[in-house]
């Protein structure tokens, strides 16, 4: 039995209750035998057994009290999962899903993708089963700063630095820091995607989903074609998918869908971003709302959607951009995709595929960007806001935005390198995952076993 299926089947007995982890570790470890057949100092050191395994998992109780005085108790997570290369960094995903195996997932994928971006920064994850839909602001603010009481302890500019994800954007980011430099007396740059007028970065919020696209635009210029009159599904309708759309349009590109939990939006004659951002980021609407102001657009809700599929990967559309959740696009979304010809799909979300719809893109040899390397836009400009935080300093949306664009070219460079070197051109999932492992694990070797 190989190496690698050994550890694999090491962690499915141990963590048969953590579907997310395994699949995660699943999909990261069958690619990665090549590398650790090539390199048996790998094996010797057990590499794969430690990455594997948090460095460290803090769990605790937050508790707050809602708007009508009643005490609320929700449980919160740090999973710092690998801090070879640099301090722990990952977002904090506050939703009714998040539990440890979820964030033992996201946590694994950070320290690949982090490696990825070249910037020197670790790998970690955290959050709360709390719910933001239907609070009030101040309800959102009395769980933030109960959250930080917990956490606060065991973060730091040099330590780990968490940034924002799903159901954790600017506004909880800015209760989270007030609380901690109240609790520490530190004005440091300690969580990143903060405001603008208190160390936060030009281009953050645009990063993750412009990042997707640069990595797409390199992807296809590699294959001799380019975004121009592509004609793009996009799923989700939060940070990452709204600025996905807007970098497309302008690439030349056309996104024709967006999504929620709710239902997904479909219009032929592309979607309208500042009615997007109007319902999404200043409304905190559904997009019913959208549907309201746009009358082109064409509304379906979740129960409508064909059985065993999303509503959004159903239409004609040369490029596709999962860029909501895990899990979002399965092995029949992708053979609808395929068959409708699409030639293009890149990651916006963690892990949204499954490991049958990967499969279905690999077989097909179409161009697929994971999402370790097509989303690590968002990582890599949280790093460059702490090197800003870093210097006190502040950079132009303009340099912030060239910082993001070469990245993630160069990481798709280094990728599509690294599939090449061992073989299989192309294929982007073994390319990634072999580049981002041979970083942290050779820097894993050098600081010894401790």
């Amino acid at each position: 039995m190989s190496y690698t299926q050994r550890v694999l089947d090491s962690l499915k007995a141990k963590y048969p209750y953590q579907p997310e982890f395994l699949q995660a570790a699943e999909e990261i470890l069958t690619t990665l035998q090549p590398v650790v057949e090539k390199e048996p100092k790998y094996e010797k050191y057990k590499i794969l057994e430690r990455m594997c395994e948090p460095e460290r998992t803090i769990s605790f109780r937050v508790e707050w009290v809602d708007d009508n005085g009643e005490v609320q108790v929700n449980k919160g997570y740090r999973v710092q999962f690998n801090s070879a290369i640099g301090p722990y960094k990952g977002g904090i995903r506050l939703h009714p899903t998040v539990n440890e195996g979820v964030l033992k997932f996201l946590g694994l994928e950070q320290i690949l993708k982090n490696s990825l971006t070249g910037t020197p920064i670790g790998g970690a994850k955290g959050g709360s089963d709390f719910d933001p839909k239907g609070k009030s602001d101040n309800e959102i603010m009395r769980f933030c700063q109960a959250f930080m009481i917990q956490l606060h302890r065991y973060i730091g500019a040099t330590i780990d630095v968490p940034a924002g994800d799903i159901g954790t954007g600017g506004r909880e980011i800015g209760y989270m820091y007030g609380a901690y430099k109240r609790l520490t007396t530190r004005y440091e740059g300690v969580l990143t995607g903060k405001g603008l007028n208190y160390g936060g970065s030009l281009a953050r919020t645009e990063a993750t989903g412009y990042g997707t696209v640069y990595f797409t635009d390199a992807m296809l210029k590699d294959r001799g074609d380019s975004l121009k009159g592509k004609v793009c599904a996009v799923s989700g309708s939060g940070n990452v998918a709204i600025y996905c759309c807007e970098k497309l349009i302008q690439l030349g590109a056309k996104p024709v869908t967006v999504s929620d939990s709710t239902g997904t939006i479909y219009d032929e004659n592309g979607i309208d971003v500042a009615v997007l951002k109007q319902v999404k980021e200043v409304e905190r609407a559904r997009l019913t709302r959208y549907a309201e102001l746009v009358k082109t657009a064409q509304y379906t809700p979740v129960e409508q959607y064909p059985a065993g599929k999303h509503q959004v990967w159903c239409y004609k559309v040369d490029c596709a951009f999962p860029c909501a959740t895990q899990n979002e696009l399965n092995e029949e979304d992708a053979k609808t995709l395929l068959a409708n010809g699409c030639k293009v799909v890149a990651e916006g979300a963690n892990m949204p595929s499954t490991l049958g719809a990967i499969k279905q893109f690999l077989d097909a040899k179409i161009a697929y960007g994971p999402a370790k390397a097509a989303n690590a836009g968002g990582v890599a400009t949280s790093q460059l806001e702490m090197e800003q935080n870093a210097g006190m300093t502040a950079w132009t949306f303009e340099e912030v935005d060239s910082k993001l664009h070469t990245i993630m070219t160069n990481l798709y460079n280094n990728v599509a390198a690294t599939a090449r070197e061992f073989g299989v051109e192309g294929n982007l999932v073994l390319g990634a995952n072999i580049a981002g492992f041979r970083k942290v694990a050779d820097a894993m070797i050098a600081q010894g076993v401790i």
